[in-house]
């Protein structure tokens, strides 16, 4: 017969941490095998990223994403004819592909903007893109309210490559307008577009003019996070791909060959060949590495956590939807407990003056009922009282009779006829 073990008799350590108690197991559970599992689920279920990219015509917007995904995602252009009228209007035009790398499938959608910036007067070309970036938070917001919610497609929009071109100067009005408009929407990400236009110098000094005026104009681009689960590693490589914000970029999908006999991508100048996944001739590696490799879960989720729960709230309080913010209110323990001890003795003293009130109305009506009876006793005495007084002068009445020889009781004169006395 086997023996049984005893327990452990001592408490686990544990420590306060955030208001929370750290305990240490005493044994191996299996609860790190959660991310496993996620893993395993997720890989099942495939990925979904949306993608919009928004400049000027002719800065490279299709070949940059056909770089970054190393596929030929976009069709090669036809080019139009003079002849033909160009539209007046920024249109919006949607990719989606399918694509799998190492049993990992991701849906792609690129939202494209083709006539964004191209016109006379741009005053209101951003507005397509809004409502664009709107009616897809509106139409998940639909299916969240639906009563079988098992199939929701998500095509909001994760992140938005915004080209700019390279002028050398600074952000013209148009960027500035469409940036300050669109910031609270979707994850901005700033884009210089065929830096291998400029120097090394002229883009040093561009960027910085473009985070200066990003800076005045109080706009938001979106900044890769670092987690306090980090390695050191991982939180340096962090800060060097933000440290490229704005990314200067050069796309290319066609293979060149360099001087030295290497085949690459990248175009080929008369002065030289220009790398696409070289660190020293662009930035495209940087922003394949933040947009794809490192942060694309964390994109998906700044859209879902901050953009469409914004979005959400604006929405729902405008059809007359009413939140309780005491709900997000942060909690002080120790605040807590004095504003539950002052309940408390208020609720003591509330009680403590019930029961003097009780006590006092029980007085009060005991002392009524005692002066009733007082009074009901008072007036029996006296009504015994009169008669033993009523009594003691009969009796006196008829002492003094006897006394006097009279009979006590007086006599009654008889009734008949009388005879004369002759």
């Amino acid at each position: 017969m086997a023996s049984e073990v005893p327990l452990p008799t001592t408490p686990p350590t544990s420590k306060a941490l955030s208001g929370a108690l750290r305990k240490k197991l005493q044994g191996y559970v299996g609860f790190a095998n959660l991310p496993n599992q996620v893993h395993r689920k997720s890989v099942k279920k495939g990925f979904n990223f949306t993608i919009m990219v928004v400049g000027e015509s002719g800065l490279g917007k299709s070949t940059l994403v056909n770089t970054l995904f190393n596929a030929p995602l976009y069709p090669p252009k036809e080019h139009v004819g003079l002849s033909q009228e160009s539209p007046k209007t920024v249109g919006i035009q949607v990719l989606n592909t399918d694509i799998e790398e190492n049993g990992v499938r991701l849906k792609l959608n690129v939202v494209d903007t083709p006539g964004f910036g191209d016109f006379i007067n741009n005053e209101d070309s951003w507005k397509p893109i809004l409502e664009t970036i709107e009616s897809r938070f509106d139409a998940y917001l639909e299916q969240e309210n639906r009563v079988n919610r098992s199939k929701i497609t998500d095509t909001r929009v994760n992140a938005c490559l915004y080209f700019i071109a390279p002028t050398g100067h600074s952000l013209k009005a148009l960027d500035i307008e469409f940036m300050k408009r669109l910031h609270n929407k979707v994850n901005l990400i700033p884009v210089i577009a065929k830096s291998d236009t400029m120097t090394n110098e002229e883009v040093a000094a561009f960027k910085e003019r473009i985070l200066m005026d990003i800076d005045h104009h109080k706009i938001k681009i979106y900044h890769a996070q670092h987690y306090d689960c980090d390695d050191q590693e991982t939180i340096n490589e962090t800060k060097e791909v933000m440290s490229k914000v704005p990314f200067a970029v050069v796309g290319s999908d066609k293979a060149v060959e360099t001087s030295d006999g290497r085949v690459v991508r990248g175009r080929s100048y008369p002065w030289g060949t220009i790398e696409v996944d070289n660190e020293d001739h662009c930035d495209f590696v940087k922003l394949r590495q933040m947009l794809i490799r490192t942060h694309m879960e964390e994109l998906r989720e700044f859209t879902n956590d901050i953009h469409y729960e914004n979005y959400r709230t604006e929405k729902l309080v405008a059809l007359g939807y009413q939140q309780d913010q005491t709900v997000f209110r942060e909690v002080d323990p120790l605040a807590k407990l004095a504003e539950e001890r002052a309940l408390h003795e208020a609720k003591l003293v509330k009680m403590e003056q019930d029961m003097k009130n009780v006590f006092q109305q029980k007085v009060q009506e005991k002392e009524a009922k005692l002066t009733q009876s007082e009074a009901e006793l008072y007036a029996k005495h006296k009504e015994m009282k009169d008669a033993l007084e009523k009594q003691r002068l009969d009796l006196e009445d008829k002492k003094r009779r006897i006394e006097q020889g009279r009979p006590i009781t007086p006599e009654k004169k008889k009734k008949g006829f009388g005879f004369a006395n002759k």
